[in-house]
């Protein structure tokens, strides 16, 4: 069975439309993801670096710092904060405590040191924000463990002198915990489990200088914000921000590979299964000194649009699917049918059926193939036709020649007759009074015969059909008078009356072919006129042509014989034999010279007798 076009193109452009949405579906569905988290992340450090330019131009003060983290979190939903050397929040000095440190041997750099200890790495934000008091103040003896860095100390747990457990220099154990709780100490949770690893870790290994250590002084003064708008304000509410930055602050203190990390750190984390993506780039503040933009993003956004997409897919995909089902037959039937009409034009075509076209409805290709079609179908229809006129002049010249043949078998057999039966009397002797007759009865059938040939040679050329006729103006009147003087001695003889009445008109044709068809009507006229008749030749205007008439007195020709007088050899009865002169061929030739010339012409009988006709057209 054979598949249409139309249910190709469907089946062919559904497929493809079909892959195409299959494509977007699965490209959403598993590469979206991380397409988007790639393009956020882009985004984000354009916007951080960005930030850095800023940053680093600010004045150096708490409030235009915080400003512009707050202006960088409005416009790109991250969160971000500029951390010092150590890992502690720069500039933060709304929200410190003052110590004054004791004698150390074991860090002499560091003995009756005045510091400030930034409390935003080791105070529980939500206490702060909800209105309690730190439970440190001023005068109070403290203990604090810590991290020496570059003769600075940062400290991860700060507590009233005599509450920890002697020998305690790492995480405190849940124990300890337990023995402190209720008592004025505050910690860095991160820092301090990052220590513990740290000691466990090197009790293991090689002895060396640690940088952990325990020092004793005196709180000078405690710090807290005034007002709402801080960098407690701020941080505060991000506890999961300000964990991941005391986890990297811990990194830094305890990690020394990290100075040696490309300046432009990216990592992935998690929180209550939303993925984050952390952002640390080194930087220097207003004055020069070494620091870093510290930022998080959240990637919960895509997951939650993945997820209604996924719930909207089942709609998506049904009006999808009805659309490109829709789509793809309007396309198939748009495409196929131009392409059909020219399948069924080609098949009447090919059954040469010529006269159905291809209709042309658009400008494009298929347009053009479709006047193509047109214009083969027309070439090959005129081809066709000329083809079949060829043929048909091929078998007019087929039957010419076998009528002419057939003709002169026929019409030279009597001749030759008479001339064998003349040459045998005269060669047997048989009366030699009468050869004077014998001869001139050969003369006058060698006459005939030769008459006859010519007359047959004529016709032939006219009735081939390959014969051009050449036509020029020229005046009736001329041509009429022209065939009378040829008759003229003819007519005296019979004492035949001739009356013309002829218009000087300008007529176009053959002069010499209409002249042999006048000359062959009035030769007829007189042959078949009684003697002491009259012979009437008119040319009359009618219209855009000229009726040229010939009449002649006497028998008419039978009204079932006017047709066939045009014919060959024909001879309507005795009163016209060939006794009488002629061949029978003349008024052939006057059908087919007329003919030749387009011209309308007949005969007809009269009271008295016989009119021939014909009209030739003015010049």
């Amino acid at each position: 069975m054979r598949t249409r076009i139309v249910f190709k193109l469907f089946l062919l452009t559904a497929a493809l439309c079909m892959l195409i949405l299959a494509a977007v579906v699965i490209g959403q569905t598993v590469f979206f993801k991380q397409f988007y988290a790639n393009q956020k992340v882009n985004e984000t450090v354009k916007s951080i670096r960005n930030f850095t330019n800023e940053y680093e131009q600010a004045p150096g003060s708490e409030q235009a710092i915080l400003q512009l983290e707050q202006k960088f979190n409005d416009q790109y939903h991250v969160w971000i904060t500029p951390l010092d050397r150590y890992g502690n929040v720069h500039q933060a000095n709304d929200f410190e405590m003052e110590v004054k440190l004791d004698s150390s041997q074991e860090h002499p750099e560091l003995s009756n040191k005045e510091i400030r200890v930034p409390l935003y790495h080791l105070v529980n934000q939500e206490e702060i924000l909800g209105g309690e008091t730190p439970q440190l103040a001023p005068g109070m003896r403290i203990s604090m463990y810590g991290v020496v860095k570059d003769s600075a100390l940062i400290p991860y747990i700060i507590g009233k002198t005599g509450i920890f457990p002697p020998g305690t220099l790492g995480a405190l154990t849940p124990a300890q915990l337990e023995g402190v709780k209720g008592q004025p100490f505050w910690e860095n949770r991160q820092l301090e489990e990052q220590v513990n690893q740290y000691l466990h870790e090197k009790s293991s290994g090689t002895a060396g200088t640690s940088p952990v250590t325990m020092i004793i002084g005196t709180v000078q003064a405690v710090h807290v914000p005034q007002n709402s708008y801080t960098s407690l304000s701020y941080l505060a509410p991000q506890s999961f921000f300000m964990e991941r930055a005391r986890a990297f602050q811990a990194d830094l203190l305890l990690n020394p590979g990290i100075a040696d990390e490309p300046s432009l750190q990216i990592t992935d984390d998690h929180q209550n299964d939303i993925p984050y993506k952390r952002v640390v780039l080194r930087v220097k503040d207003s004055v020069g000194g070494e620091g870093y933009l510290f930022a998080m993003v959240s990637l919960q956004p895509v997951d939650d649009a993945l997820n209604m997409v996924k719930a909207y897919y089942g709609y998506v995909l049904g009006f999808a699917i009805l659309l490109i089902l829709f789509a793809s037959y309007y396309y198939s039937r748009k495409i196929a049918g131009p392409l059909l009409q020219i399948n069924r034009v080609t098949e009447k075509i090919a059954n040469l059926n010529f006269f159905e076209k291809v209709p042309v409805l658009s400008r494009d290709e298929i347009g053009d193939l479709a006047k193509n079609i047109n214009t083969l179908s027309d070439a090959l229809h005129s081809r066709i036709e000329q083809l079949k006129q060829d043929i048909e002049k091929e078998k007019k010249l087929e039957n010419t020649r076998k009528e002419f043949i057939s003709s002169v078998s026929h019409e030279l057999k009597n001749p030759l007759s008479v001339m064998k039966s003349c040459l045998s009397a005269v060669k047997d002797g048989v009366a030699r009074h009468k050869n004077d007759y014998y001869m001139a009865a050969l003369e006058k059938e060698v006459d005939r015969m030769n008459l006859l040939v010519v007359d047959m040679l004529e016709l032939a050329k006219f009735e081939s059909g390959t014969y051009q006729m050449k036509g020029e103006p020229f005046y009736i009147d001329e041509a009429i008078h022209d065939a009378c003087g040829l008759l003229t001695l003819d007519m005296e003889n019979k004492h035949l009356d001739l009356k013309i009445q002829v218009d000087q008109a300008s007529v176009w044709g053959n002069h010499q072919r209409i002249e042999q068809v006048l000359a062959n009507f009035l030769t007829n006229a007189v042959r078949y006129s009684p003697e002491n008749q009259s012979i009437h030749i008119s040319a009359r205007e009618e219209g855009e042509a000229v009726k040229v008439s010939v009449e002649n007195k006497g028998a008419r020709i039978p009204e079932d014989q006017l047709d066939k007088i045009w014919d060959r050899f024909y001879r309507g009865d005795a009163a016209r034999k060939r006794s009488d002169g002629g061949t029978g061929l003349g008024l052939a030739i006057c059908k087919n010279i007329l003919e030749l010339h387009g011209a309308r012409y007949g005969a007809m009988n009269t009271e008295d007798g016989v009119l021939f006709f014909f009209y030739l057209h003015k010049a």
